[in-house]
């Protein structure tokens, strides 16, 4: 009893370990993207201050600075300038869609120029991936020369989405994995009392339930698990009917199904395997169950 207890513990063991490591092994490696994310990052404000130079040139200003970039939030990134400027719709919209084409991660974004003074608004506009989603007003122009901030609002994709269909996606794979090295817990669970009894005679029979064997007449037998179990209840009640509900609850009910014949199936080929023997037999007690019955 003890060896099949040691057994199943070192099975559920071994099976926590295996999807803890599983579970780590995915963490790293989504996290283990946190190098390109931040290369892309750096990449994108590369971009977006390349975006403020062509605004100045644009505007007539080849001297004064583009301030550094700043990030006022998770996605969203505000380009600031030295002087005041003036600047053409369509020249901003053409700009930043050219430039931020190069962003792998820009597939859609909202940009708003703001007043400087009081945040309001000064002109704005959306640009998604497929171009007829685009939302491109007043076109055409020109805005009158001022303090202007520009702001570009990235919607969220790229590798913070990546990272979290990564860690989602492999979830089914880590159920899978428990679901397979419980159902083989399952089937290695310890015998039913009397497993100890390293070898149990009947007739001419020498059944060895911890090997699984069967010998009769110096031949030996292989027995599956499920035919070792079964035997093992007839073997300690000899001459003893066995009811099939019993039969029933101790071989399926921990398999969370009973199939009727599933126990006619196991019946049948047990005694296949001990008709060599003609002094044991599993014969049919009607309307009760089986009976092992072992004559002298």
């Amino acid at each position: 009893m003890f060896d099949s207890l040691n057994l199943l513990s070192g099975k559920r063991k071994y099976l926590c370990g295996l999807i803890l490591l599983s579970f780590i092994s995915v963490i790293c490696a989504a996290f283990s993207m946190t190098g390109s994310d931040d290369f892309n990052i750096a990449r994108r404000e590369v971009l977006l201050r390349r975006i403020g130079h062509k605004v100045l040139l644009q505007s007539g200003d080849s001297t004064s600075r583009v301030l550094p970039v700043k990030k006022i939030a998770k996605n969203e990134y505000q380009i600031r300038f030295e002087n005041e400027l003036t600047f053409q719709p369509d020249s901003l919209v053409n700009t930043t869609r050219r430039l931020l084409a190069k962003d792998p991660l820009a597939r859609d974004y909202v940009v708003s120029v703001l007043n400087c003074g009081t945040d309001s608004v000064a002109y704005g506009y959306a640009i998604s991936k497929s171009k007829k989603d685009d939302i491109v007003p007043c076109r055409g122009r020109k805005q009158p020369r001022a303090c202007y901030m520009i702001n570009v609002k990235f919607k969220p994709t790229g590798i913070t989405t990546a990272k979290n269909g990564y860690l989602l996606g492999s979830l089914p794979f880590l159920a899978f994995v428990g679901f397979i090295f419980l159902r083989s817990v399952k089937s290695r669970r310890p015998l039913p009392s009397g497993q100890h009894t390293r070898t149990i005679t009947f007739g001419s029979v020498l059944f060895n339930a911890q090997e699984r064997q069967l010998i009769i007449n110096k031949k030996t037998i292989d027995l599956t698990g499920t035919e070792t179990r079964l035997l093992l209840i007839f073997a300690l009640s000899p001459n003893e009917t066995v009811e099939r509900s019993r039969l029933q609850k101790e071989i399926w009910e921990d398999e969370g199904i009973i199939v009727g014949r599933s126990l006619d199936m196991f019946i049948s080929k047990l005694r296949k395997k001990l008709e060599i023997d003609p002094n044991s037999k599993i014969v049919v007690i009607r309307g009760k169950g089986y009976k092992l019955e072992i004559s002298s």
